[in-house]
């Protein structure tokens, strides 16, 4: 694989498996050998079978098993639990015998030659692009007709070996992993392995929280009652925030918008809500529109200590003049509560009373 971010390549592992009747191979891509992703390929390719066999022959790789015996290997709990779930047994070849699993060991040498060689001069930058490529090139591989037999390895296995598979069980296993946390100040809960942090409903701020995860989910319990439930992120040092679990007041901030803005001078008045529109609409370019919510604020708090005859004709004088600013509006109110009045304007003459220094047109023939 190559990252987005720099042309190297990144190692992936790969995860094989067939039949031991029909040959009718599996394989996926994943990101490492852990425990989980070893457990995920393992439903994946029961899922890809459509059923589930009575034993299965591992390897003896850390994810399978503790410690390998010769007669009695320590297998890994969440492998183990994985069997009792799906009703199958783990078998584990022995150590330095690789005829246990020799049909597996031939079937590696074909997917390579067969399938991976068909890729090798691809480039991937996901892992899901990958999985999607060697999907369908190992249905054409399974599909192919063999060269000592007169059907292919899917057909074979649809007439001889697909009745005898047990079915899959109603729920999917996933590996279940446990943490300890507190919940921050912050209404989250920190989970060190991923390095990530999830919101929990904000009324348990300071609180004991029990953590279980899997590969695809993370729950959050207090008091042995489940409290969130958010689908798992990898990305380390990044927030994962469900707005219902927030502080009313938080989610107020986040969810600031023109239109909330707008919606809020309706209420209490239409000059306002023009005002807004034409500071939202006439905004400079370059600047983003939170430049303004504090300016929406403080002409929210003027208009409630302002009476509202004046406070109206302001907003109209403000938008006509594209005065966008608390300050300039709060000018023009003081302006209009002077010592002159509108009505003073309105009655006064312009036209000078005559005296003895007035000329008249005749001084200028």
């Amino acid at each position: 694989l190559y990252g987005p971010r720099h042309r190297r390549a990144c190692r992936r592992t790969s995860v094989r498996g067939h039949t031991a009747y029909t040959d009718y191979a599996f394989a996926m891509g994943v990101e490492s050998q852990k425990v989980e992703d070893f457990l995920h390929c393992i439903r994946m390719c029961l899922e890809y079978i459509g059923g589930v066999p009575r034993i299965i022959v591992s390897d003896n790789l850390k994810a399978a098993v503790i410690k390998p015996d010769r007669y009695e290997p320590n297998l890994n709990k969440a492998f183990a639990d994985m069997g009792n779930h799906y009703n199958f047994a783990v078998l584990p070849a022995r150590s330095l015998h690789p005829k246990d699993k020799a049909l597996v060991e031939s079937q590696v040498s074909r997917i390579y030659h067969r399938v991976y060689a068909k890729m090798r001069k691809r480039q991937f930058h996901s892992l899901r692009e990958l999985n999607e490529t060697l999907s369908e090139l190992l249905t054409e591989y399974n599909q192919t007709r063999m060269q000592l037999c007169p059907y292919s390895r899917k057909a074979h296995f649809h007439a001889a070996e697909k009745a005898s598979l047990q079915p899959l069980p109603d729920t999917i296993y996933e590996m279940k992993c446990y943490a300890n946390v507190t919940v921050k100040d912050t209404g989250e809960s920190y989970l060190s392995c991923d390095k990530h942090f999830y919101t929990v409903p904000y009324e348990h701020v300071g609180r004991k929280a029990d953590i279980i995860y899997t590969r695809s989910l993370v729950k959050v319990f207090v008091d042995n009652k489940s409290v969130a439930t958010i689908p798992r992120d990898r990305t380390p040092g990044a927030h994962t925030q469900i707005p219902e679990h927030l502080a009313p007041n938080v989610r107020a901030y986040l969810e600031r918008s023109p239109e909330s803005y707008c919606e809020k001078a309706r209420r209490v008045s239409a000059p306002l809500e023009s005002l807004f529109q034409s500071m939202f609409y006439n905004h400079a370019p370059g600047v983003t529109h939170d430049v303004y919510y504090r300016t929406c604020e403080k002409m929210l708090q003027i208009q409630k200590r302002t009476e509202p005859a004046v406070f109206d004709k302001a907003c109209y004088i403000c938008r006509v003049n594209r005065i966008y600013r608390g300050d300039g509006l709060e000018s023009v109110i003081r302006a209009m509560s002077g010592p002159i009045a509108d009505e003073e304007f309105e009655t006064s003459s312009v036209m000078p009373t005559n005296h003895e220094n007035t000329r008249g047109s005749a001084q200028y023939k």
